[in-house]
């Protein structure tokens, strides 16, 4: 039966909504001819919503030029819900709007045929007069089939008030309208605005009160939001070839939530709303937020839109500015928020004079904060980056080098625990305390008292410390018995295992109490003793230092390493006095330690030293010599003393100061904990001596101190920061104030709250106040100093260390190739000799002139021995038997051509001759390509000309004046990839060749997917997706982790040393790999240092193993064979019908054309030149360019294949012949292939050169949708390989399907795909009901199923595995079938197929234990041989086997 889809087949419906239409059935339907109306009644199971069903009948009013259309639904087995009754309102209010405002509010409720709507706002007398009950009774009788009675409840109003009050209302909008209409401009129709005003540019202006979007609630009514777009998305729905409506979903986001809005109309309409729904613009929104089905989601259902201005910046007036000179970017890993570029931006237009970059460890930013320091200077501005780092410090030089040794005998000390009843200090309090004192090692006093803690004690707490409630309920107080210890520790060092713990309930409590007394005292009353600023030590601390190796360092492992009796665990006492006797053995084994080494006690003489606590430190480059020290430092700390993070040895630190500048850092600096600690005045001197300034932080840095009661309060912070400065005056050393910059703006700790929750920080929403604050800020933040004091810290002595550090530059300019012997004249000689080759003895004008103009640039610019390298390459590579594909732009050059590193000719297209060297060019674009021309004979000698030619400009690859730095990528065999990475380290010396690193940063679909959903996901919160992308837009491109690419190789030139461009590291902090990268990402400096892709790639590989099997030269092979050719537009060739492989080509296996998706593409256009070919390949590796761009154009006949944008080559050249600068066309080339117009948009200069130019607006429009482009050569090279392979394919096929089988060996199953088609399409039905749930190594079995499939359907067999016959991998092909290797098995690796091949060789297996012995392959190996066959006829022993010799 028609549906109603059926009957309105021209009306475009989106796919949810038309979902629910094609479950309907149509119940009634009639035509009026006379009036073009049409009356239908359909039945549905699920609701149909009014506005969607109202917005398709009038498309189909439209399209079907018809005067009105009623669609009335009935619902079965659906019963009356409040989703149900907001579209019987969307009914009612498109009858009776006057009833909206006094039922928007309203909900409803059905009981026994009545139903009750409440929340009525006023305004009965208005509903019952327009008869609003008997319309909902008429809507709510027909759709379910009732019979109901409607009674309202509300107040009323009064209705002749009302009206007059609307009616004034509406005069003076009036009004207001006539004195501001302007006058109207004259537009085409079509033109949408780019720009809108601040103010309403949707809907009725919006009244009502803006709520927090965390308030919005489904159901509640038409409520207004206020906030910023995050996201949005835009969908354009055509009908008659023309725009006829816009869908717009965006999302929207406050301080508290975030929610997604939907906007759908005519387009007309809604198109002038569109510029306003902009990414960042600050929108309010009113609306109805209801659960949507078709969406699955709650969306806000907008009915007015106003844009208000963006909030300014905050900015600093202070006439003499800061200078920051500790701040993180994002490089700083899964630590800092807000990248180089904006943090250095902000302070120009601040007007600062410089700012610090000091990310943890590395100095991956430099590149980027070089680049955008350049763009600010070229702006005419004043400003340095001043380049550093935030050091892991390890003092490996304890005796008489900025430190004092001293014994445990010259001191007292209190050893100490407590019991408490949790682990919160702020929260939980303390049962008991037990102490001892010691004196020359001895204990000379004790201190033990439970304590009253005023709650009940947990059951775990009892269980744990055998302390009970009646224990303690008869026990003093705590403000009793903590004077007592405190005068108990009097004068003495304190010690406590795991001291941050324990010193933190005293200090916490301690402070409490305090407070508590001083707000309750009398004069007179006898003051206690609640002060704790005792020295501590921590035998925790000293464990870990003695014991690095140790994993566990918990009191009662310690004990038991020591032989120290613990009896008791757990209570304080007991703890205490086995702590002392731990404390006391440990000392005497690091006094001995240091006696024995001495002054040479390094990390060099003693490497476990490296595990030792580490301190933080800043380290400045104060000119080019500090520069390349850092970046030593740096190597050193990721290359020799790496454990758990790059270390850096106060003793080669001090090697390589030369031109650094030393600062203290935060509180995790060493300076600083010495004074928190309590150290000897001495001892923090003699610390404080190796810096060269001293730093200080704002008190909310360091708050977390206070909550874990390391501190007692803000004036204990306080009076550090004062000791700091008084040590700086003394030291004559400049004191600095920084805020330890982590992120841009107050309201961004949200974006670290989620990144550090996610990664299980306990205190993550307790962010500390990290972010780049004013001169302001920080003069009234330090004001606790005085007026003069705070001045010098935050401006004189920034500025003064700013002025101290010259102005460089971390990224060398310039280019700084390695040397190869006489690399230009060879390059030359071997182009011209080649050229003479082919082209015979005298060159055609073009050859010449081509390679003339290729040359000169090449040896001019300096790229000749990038050239020459590439070719060693190449050759070395053939003359082991493997083809190299190119990749970029390289074949757009000749010469690379003649050099015989592509084997793209980038001429234009032209005839050949191979015996007389006769040759007929075309230069005026007769032909595309050399290949797709005609067969021809040569006229001079009757030989058979070759066709050549792609016709690709050079520009491509170097740009017009050099001014494009050339790749020189290539694909070798998997299989040749190693060897050839090996020669170029012999080329140049290994110690000159590095891996190209590469830094892994957080990818959006990371940060939604698991950083902000892990955050709420810990937090037991369900968010929206709105909610998702508003934590988490913050965290995109953070860095995680550091990599290196492929087959990326950096070559550093003999005269130099990689640290004068940058440091080099392990990839992935992996420090055992082996593998040494580029600490810097390879484009940084890709510019500078010679960079080649030695890529490995399946195609060579694959092409070597056909040639073996058939004896073909694979570069004999036809480019322009008509049968191969075939199988991109059918399956003719292959012998097979469509159905049987469910495929309409025969694509299946050829490399760029066997995908699902490009197998879409060839069916779009239905190649038939190898032409077309090269462009569905840009046209599939591009990114925007073919989905919703070039596909649509094609479809609508807008273009065809050949006009369309596909390679990036064609815009230079289409542009040109245009008309445009051949310079500027190549401009708009790189910006368009790089996606920049996509990303900022088309600038006006190259839009409007164009237009002038008659570009036609869909091409202008097409790149402004591209966001990466494919180059005509490495597409060309591409469809080379494959256009090979898929000639095997028809002329060879089982040959073809070995190769394939064995370079992809890995992921083939003989128990799934050998057991013949009918089992292996039904493994395939199986793989196919779960397809979205895919990963990507059943996502590449599934492509093997799919090959396997054909193969059986074109008549070809596999042989079942032979123990005797079978290779260990290799497919062979056996009287036209193919043998199975012994690997094709999942769970049979490599190596035990090579050992039962190597032990055959010995002779027959006599038994399965035969086999199992003399292969020495293990049980699953045995059970999988047995499962598939392979152990028929073999008994399982050997002495089985001799007793049936006997028989």
């Amino acid at each position: 039966m028609a549906g109603i889809l059926d009957v309105f087949d021209r009306v475009t419906v989106m796919d949810d909504f038309a979902k629910k239409l094609e479950g309907c059935e149509i119940l009634d339907f009639v035509v009026d001819v006379g009036k073009k109306r049409i009356d239908a009644v359909i039945e549905s199971e699920v609701l149909i919503d009014f506005s969607e069903l109202s917005d398709f009948i009038v498309q189909a009013v439209s399209v079907y030029g018809l005067e009105d259309i009623e669609i009335k639904v009935k619902y079965k087995n659906y019963s009356f819900c409040e989703e149900y009754y907001r579209n019987v309102l969307a009914q009612l209010f498109h009858k009776s709007g006057i009833c909206k405002a006094f039922l928007m509010g309203s909900y409803a409720e059905l009981c026994d045929n009545v139903l009750k709507i409440s929340n009525v706002k006023c305004g009965k007398s208005i509903l019952n007069e327009n008869g609003c009950s008997k319309k909902i009774k008429d809507i709510v009788d027909f759709e379910l089939g009732l019979n109901v009675s409607v009674i309202m409840e509300g107040d009323d109003i009064d209705v002749d008030a009302y009206m007059a009050e609307k009616e004034e209302r509406i005069n003076k909008i009036n009004e207001k309208i006539a004195q501001q209409k302007p006058k109207r401009e004259e537009k085409k129709e079509d033109a949408a605005p780019t720009e809108v005003s601040v103010g309403t540019v949707y809907g009725k202006p919006i009244n009502e009160d803006i709520i927090p979007i965390l308030d919005v609630r489904a159901g509640m009514g038409i409520c207004a939001i206020k906030g910023e777009v995050i996201d949005t998305e835009i969908r354009e729905i055509n009908k008659d070839g023309k725009l006829a409506y816009i869908a717009i979903k965006f999302d929207i986001g406050d301080d508290s939530w975030a929610l997604t809005c939907e906007l759908f109309g005519q387009a007309e309409k809604i198109k002038k709303v569109v510029p306003a729904i902009k990414k960042g613009n600050i929108l309010s929104v009113r609306g109805t937020y209801e659960y949507n089905d078709r969406a699955h989601q709650e969306l806000m259902k907008v009915m007015s839109i106003a844009l208000h201005e963006k909030p300014p910046i905050r900015m600093d007036n202070s006439e003499e500015k800061r200078v920051e000179l500790h701040m993180h970017t994002k490089m700083s890993a899964k630590d800092a928020i807000t990248s180089a570029t904006d943090l250095i931006n902000r302070a120009a237009k601040w007007g600062h004079r410089a700012i610090a970059i000091t990310d943890h460890g590395v100095a991956q930013a430099f590149p980027e904060a070089n680049t955008t320091a350049g763009k600010i200077k070229k702006s005419g501005q004043e400003f340095k980056v001043l380049y550093g780092t935030e050091g892991y410090f390890v003092n490996d030089l304890p005796l008489d080098v900025n430190s004092v040794p001293r014994s445990y005998l010259d001191n007292l000390y209190v050893v100490f625990d407590i019991e408490t009843t949790g682990l919160d200090p702020q929260s939980e309090t303390i049962t008991e305390i037990g102490a001892v004192k010691l004196m020359n090692g001895e204990v000379v006093d004790t201190f033990a008292q439970l304590i009253n803690p005023e709650r009940h004690i947990p059951e775990k707490i009892t269980e744990l410390t055998g302390i009970s409630d009646d224990m303690v309920k008869d026990k003093p107080l705590l403000s009793e018995v903590l004077p007592g210890f405190l005068d108990f520790c009097k004068g003495c060092i304190v010690v406590a295992h795991n001291a941050k713990f324990d010193t933190g309930f005293i200090r916490v409590h301690a402070a409490r109490l305090k407070a508590e007394f001083e707000k309750n005292a009398s004069e007179g009353d006898k003051r206690p003793n609640f002060e704790f600023k005792n020295e501590v030590e921590d035998t925790l601390e000293l464990s870990r230092e003695l014991f690095p190796s140790e994993r566990s360092h918990k009191l009662d492992k310690v004990a038991e390493r020591l032989e120290v009796s613990l009896e008791n665990h757990h209570r304080a006492v007991d703890d205490a006095t086995a702590t002392a006797e731990i404390f006391v053995k440990l000392r005497q084994m690091k006094e001995e330690r240091d006696r024995k080494l001495g002054k040479e006690y390094t990390i060099d003489t003693n490497p476990e030293l490296i595990k030792t606590p580490y301190h933080h430190i800043i380290i400045l480059a104060k000119n080019y010599v500090g520069l390349k020290n850092m970046y030593r430092l740096i190597s050193k700390s990721n290359l020799d003393y790496f454990y758990k993070k790059p270390r850096i040895p106060k003793s080669v630190l001090s090697k390589f100061r030369e031109g650094l500048i030393i600062g203290s850092a935060c509180e995790q600096g060493e300076l600083y904990r010495a004074i928190r600690d309590g150290r000897p005045q001495k001892e923090v001197e003699e610390i404080a001596s190796f810096y060269d300034y001293f730093e200080i932080q704002p008190l909310g840095n360091n708050e977390f101190m206070i909550r874990n009661g390391m501190v007692s309060g803000k004036e204990d912070l306080i009076e550090i920061n004062k000791k700091i400065v008084e040590l700086g005056d003394k030291m004559e050393v400049p004191v600095v104030a920084t805020c330890d910059v982590h992120f841009m703006d107050p309201e961004d700790e949200l974006y670290r709250r989620v990144l550090q929750g996610a990664q299980g920080y306990g205190d993550a929403d307790q962010q500390a106040p990290l972010y780049l604050r004013t001169t302001e800020e920080m003069l009234e933040e330090f004001s606790y100093l005085g007026k003069e004091k705070a001045y010098e810290v935050v401006v004189t002595n920034t500025n003064k260390i700013a002025d101290m550090i010259d102005d460089i530059e971390p990224v060398k300019s310039g280019s700084y190739p390695p040397s190869i012997e006489n690399c230009e004249q060879d390059l030359s000689d071997m182009c011209h000799k080649f050229a003479h080759e082919v082209y015979g003895e005298v060159l055609p004008d073009i050859v010449q002139k081509r390679m003339d103009k290729e040359l000169g640039c090449i040896l001019g610019y300096g790229y000749a021995v990038m050239y020459m390298i590439a070719h060693k390459l190449v050759k070395k590579s053939n003359e082991a038997g493997y083809l190299v594909g190119s990749r970029g732009s390289v074949g757009s050059s000749f010469a690379a051509y003649l050099a015989g590193i592509t084997e793209v000719n980038a001429l234009c297209p032209h005839y050949i001759c191979p015996e007389c060297k006769h040759s007929i060019f075309f230069e005026h674009g007769e032909y595309n390509i050399g290949i797709d021309m005609p067969d021809k004979d040569c006229p001079k000698c009757g030989a058979k000309m070759k066709k050549d030619g792609f016709n690709i400009p050079f520009e491509t690859f170097l740009g017009f004046k050099g001014d494009k730095v050339p790749d020189i990528d290539l694909n070798f065999s998997g299989e040749y990839q190693a060897t050839a990475h090996k020669y170029v380290g012999e080329l140049f010396g290994e110690q000159f060749v590095f891996k190209a690193g590469t830094i892994g940063t957080i990818a959006e679909k990371t940060a939604i997917g698991f950083y902000a959903r892990k955050y709420y996901e810990k937090k037991g919160v369900t968010p929206t997706q709105a909610e998702l992308k508003r934590v988490s837009r913050g965290l995109v491109d953070i860095k995680q982790t550091t990599g290196q690419h492929p087959g990326g190789v950096i070559v550093c030139p003999k005269t130099m040393d990689i640290h004068d461009f940058c440091p080099v590291q392990h990839p992935a902090e992996k420090k055992d790999s082996g593998i040494i990268t580029t600490h810097f990402d390879f484009h940084s400096i890709h510019d500078n240092l010679l960079k080649l892709d030695i890529l490995g790639h399946d195609d060579p590989s694959t092409i070597r193993m056909l040639e073996n099997l058939t004896g073909l030269d694979a570069t004999k092979i036809p480019l322009d064979d008509p049968e191969t050719m075939s199988i991109f537009s059918s399956t003719d060739a292959i012998g097979v019908k469509p159905e049987q492989i469910k495929s309409k080509v025969g694509t299946f296996g050829v490399p760029e054309f066997g995908t699902s998706f490009t197998r879409q593409m060839l069916l779009d256009t239905l190649p038939t030149t190898f032409y077309e070919l090269v462009l569905i390949a840009g046209l599939s590796h591009g990114t925007d360019v073919w989905l919703g761009n070039a596909q649509e154009l094609i479809k609508q006949k807008v273009a065809t294949l050949s006009e369309v944008v596909a390679v990036r080559d064609d815009i230079m050249t289409y542009l040109i012949q245009k008309g445009l600068d051949p310079s500027m066309s190549f401009k708009i080339m790189e910006f368009v292939r790089k996606g920049r117009a996509a990303k900022e948009g088309m600038p006006e200069e190259y839009e409007n050169a164009m237009r002038e130019n008659n570009v036609p607006e869909w091409y202008i429009g097409s790149c402004k949708k591209i966001k990466y482009m494919f180059p005509k050569a490495h597409a060309a090279a591409y469809v080379m390989m494959g256009f090979r392979v898929a000639y095997f394919k028809v002329h060879y096929p089982t040959e073809f399907y070995i190769a394939y089988y064995t370079v992809r060996a890995d992921l083939f199953d003989a128990a799934i795909m050998a057991q013949g088609d009918e089992k292996l399409k039904i493994e395939m039905q199986r793989l196919e009901q779960r397809q979205n749930e895919w990963s990507a190594t059943e996502k590449s079995v599934y492509t093997i199923c799919e090959i396997v499939h054909e193969m059986y359907q074109r008549g070809i067999e596999f042989l079942p595995v032979d123990l005797y016959k079978s290779h260990a991998f290799k497919f062979q092909k056996v009287d036209g079938k193919i043998l199975l290797p012994i690997n094709s098995f999942q769970g049979i690796g490599d190596a035990a197929a090579q050992n039962i091949m190597d032990a055959r060789e010995d002779g027959e297996f006599m038994s399965v234990d035969d086999l199992k012995t003399r292969a020495g392959v293990n049980k699953n190996v045995i059970e999988t041989l047995r499962e598939n066959g392979c152990l028929n006829g073999l008994s399982e022993t050997s002495q089985l086997s001799l007793f049936d010799m006997m028989q």
